[in-house]
Parts: structure tokens; C-alpha cells; sequence
């Protein structure tokens, strides 16, 4: 496959068990009409379709597909191993003698260590009204600038006006540091690993990815929902998945040993 300006476009690695009807009709990275197929050899399928050579990648629909495919094998079963976006190689010939050949014994280690895996990412941010009434009733000097600034014109107080902006950012950055470690303490015993991104806006709480056990799926999508509950009208609450294990690939592949999970025995 490929060749005559085209290339093979490679999304990831999963078990040759997989069926090519979970994603033989989902739309595809550079040409949505391509199908997405299995290119199987020694145990294990790559996951590819064709791409054109002289239309660059990285489109918001191309960046949709590639993510598109791989969660649906996540959802489908696991385990699948995600390739980063753009991931392209001449053709099908170099996928089964290069790419499969020569990462069998890894991919073989990483699909194994995912099996019966897969990630939830939360992303949680901070209902802005909310969160600045929480920091007014907190913080009496907020309050006290906030009031002494009240009916002044613009150009008036910008000393004050700063001083009140920085307060406010610190008091939600500690807040922040706070509702965290809450994340962590009600999700973090439920995941195998976690791993936290910094929030992209002033109100963003957190951004967490969680890698979880099938078998403790239901109970941490449960945990979630009662989080969200326990911060109704104070924080937007948001749980993807399952996904495929975008951040925990690295690991996955690592030579090291895989720790034993430890055991909640409830006391």
C-alpha cells in the first residue's frame, strides 16, 4: 500500500486479535474518504491508512481523526499503544519490516503492560463568579481594596488595582493547590498512575489523566460524578473517556520494571 504520492500514515499499535471494524469507517487523517486498516505481522497490527504527500498534516479535522481512531479501539478494548500525531512512513512494506520488526519486543512489552487498560482525563475549572465570592468572603483585604475602588474613574487607584489582581490570583492559585490534592485524594487511590498538566487558564483548575483498571472503571467514573456533585455551582467538571493512553506511553515502553500495585486493604 502507498507509493504514487502517497504514504502510510501510522496512528498506533494494538493486539492482531483486533478487528478492522471498529475503525474501517471512521473518517481519516489527511483524506477523510480513505479507510482505516490493520497491517498485522509477528503477534501484533498496526493501525494506518494512506495520506498524501503533498498536503501537509495538522489540520483541526486531521488532529480529530487521529484521536478519533485511537479512542475508539480504547473503547472497543484495550489494549491499544497511541503513536503522536504525524507518525507517517513510506509504505505498508516499511511498516511490517521496519516499524513492526524492530519495536516488536517493546510494543510487545508496552500492550501488555495496557492491557485492560485505559485513560480518563479530567479537566476541571473554576466557576468564575463562584470562585471570586469564595476569595471576597475569604480575604478581608481583597474586600477592603475592592470597596475602595469602587466608584472611582479608571485612571484613579492603579496601584490599588493591581495590588487587588495580584491578591485575587494568589488566593485562587492557593485554592487551586488545594482542590487539587482533593482530586487526588478521591481518584488517585482508583488509577494504576496519574498524570497532571498545568491548567490554560486563570480560571482552570486542573488538568489530570488517569490510567484505570477496567475493573475499576464503573468506580471511578462513580467517584467522579460525586466530585462533581460535592463542587456543584463552584467548579465545571469534565471527565473524558475512555481514551486511548496518550500520557502514559512513555512508561508503557520504559525497560523498567512495572511496580506492583498497591493493595487499598481499608486500613
Amino acid at each position: 500500500m502507498a507509493g504514487n504520492g502517497r504514504a502510510c500514515y501510522v496512528y498506533g499499535v494494538v493486539t492482531d486479535d483486533r478487528a478492522d471494524d471498529v475503525v474501517k469507517d471512521l473518517p481519516a487523517v489527511g483524506d477523510p474518504d480513505t479507510a482505516v486498516t490493520l497491517v498485522r505481522q509477528g503477534g501484533q497490527a498496526a493501525v494506518v491508512s494512506e495520506v498524501p504527500t503533498d498536503k501537509p498534516l495538522g489540520t483541526p479535522d486531521d488532529l480529530r481523526a487521529h484521536a478519533r481512531v485511537l479512542d475508539a479501539l480504547a473503547a472497543d478494548a484495550s489494549p491499544v499503544l497511541p503513536f503522536r500525531f504525524g507518525t507517517v512512513v513510506r509504505d505498508t512494506e516499511a511498516v511490517t519490516g521496519e516499524l513492526l520488526s524492530e519495536g516488536h519486543d517493546d510494543f510487545d512489552r508496552a500492550l501488555e503492560r495496557l492491557r485492560g487498560r485505559s485513560q480518563f482525563t479530567l479537566r476541571a475549572s473554576y466557576a468564575q463568579d463562584a470562585v471570586l465570592r469564595e476569595v471576597l468572603e475569604e480575604q478581608p483585604e481583597v474586600r477592603r481594596l475592592r470597596e475602595e475602588l469602587q466608584g472611582l474613574p479608571e485612571e484613579a487607584g492603579y496601584n490599588e488595582r493591581i495590588q487587588l489582581g495580584q491578591l485575587v490570583m494568589d488566593s485562587i492559585a492557593a485554592k487551586r493547590e488545594v482542590d487539587a490534592l482533593e482530586v487526588d485524594r478521591r481518584l488517585g487511590p482508583l488509577a494504576l498512575a496519574s498524570a497532571a498538566s498545568e491548567p490554560s487558564s486563570a480560571e482552570g483548575l486542573v488538568n489530570a489523566a488517569f490510567l484505570v483498571d477496567d475493573a475499576r472503571r464503573a468506580e471511578f467514573e462513580h467517584a467522579a460524578e460525586e466530585l462533581a456533585l460535592h463542587w456543584r455551582d463552584r467548579v465545571q467538571l469534565r471527565l473524558l473517556g475512555p481514551l486511548a493512553p496518550y500520557d502514559f506511553v512513555a512508561d508503557a515502553l520504559s525497560e523498567a520494571e512495572e511496580p506492583e500495585p498497591v493493595t487499598d486493604t481499608g486500613g
